[in-house]
């Protein structure tokens, strides 16, 4: 979408926190970090693929009030760097890609009014969660950019495809989980992927350990 720059308001007038920030569950923020840090952890290599949550989007200069907050959101063509608040004035690209972790407060905001502004601005991939399995009609409601529409789309067996991400989303029934097909492996978050590397790294000391403890007894049955 093109965005004409109207400089009516200056920069640093644009808050970098809501008025009345929303509480969230432990539940909530926990899938919040786990989509935000593993999807990181997948783009990091690639600097023009932005991914934040939880940050102040605005989309036009002249109103502060025109704002919305994603709780996960992925732009491509964007920069990947650090930033206080997103101007779309100034990026020039809104966010392909919305996740939103919804709640007992937030559901019907998610499926209502945030629908139709992430259409207005063409995201082409939506997706809506509810980890409490409580709130929703299905607990991943998913939806697709078709001809100028934000559509809703089947999740079938708890999954669907991104084609934007190229990775699976997964309904496990505790939560949501990213899948990469090339790898066979679900996405896993920085404390995961360094828990990870630290079981393999004991593993293999544990196993040349044991190499070197079979070698010495060859030696010693060898003397005798």
């Amino acid at each position: 979408m093109s965005v004409i720059a109207k400089p009516k308001i200056k920069s640093e007038n644009f808050s970098e926190s809501e008025p009345r920030p929303m509480a969230e569950t432990d539940i909530h923020r926990d899938q919040i970090y786990y989509l935000i840090e593993s999807l990181k952890i997948y783009f990091d290599h690639l600097d023009d693929v932005y991914v934040s949550g939880n940050n102040l989007v605005y989309y036009e200069q002249d109103s502060e009030r025109k704002v919305f907050s994603p709780d996960v959101m992925i732009g491509f063509d964007v920069q990947n760097k650090t930033r206080h608040t997103y101007k779309l004035w100034e990026e020039k690209v809104f966010p392909q890609v919305i996740f939103e972790v919804s709640s007992r407060l937030t559901w019907s905001e998610d499926l209502n009014r945030k629908w139709l502004l992430y259409q207005q601005f063409g995201v082409k991939e939506y997706y809506v969660f509810d980890p409490e399995y409580d709130y929703l009609p299905e607990p991943l409601v998913a939806y697709r950019l078709i001809n100028g529409e934000l559509r809703h789309v089947s999740v079938k067996n708890d999954r669907i495809f991104s084609d934007e991400l190229g990775l699976e989303i997964v309904n496990t029934g505790e939560g949501l989980r990213l899948f990469n097909p090339a790898t066979q492996e679900s996405l896993g978050t920085l404390s995961e992927e360094r828990h990870a590397r630290l079981e393999e790294r004991n593993a293999r000391m544990a196993a040349e350990a044991e190499l070197a403890r079979v070698r010495e007894e060859l030696k010693r049955l060898k003397k005798g």
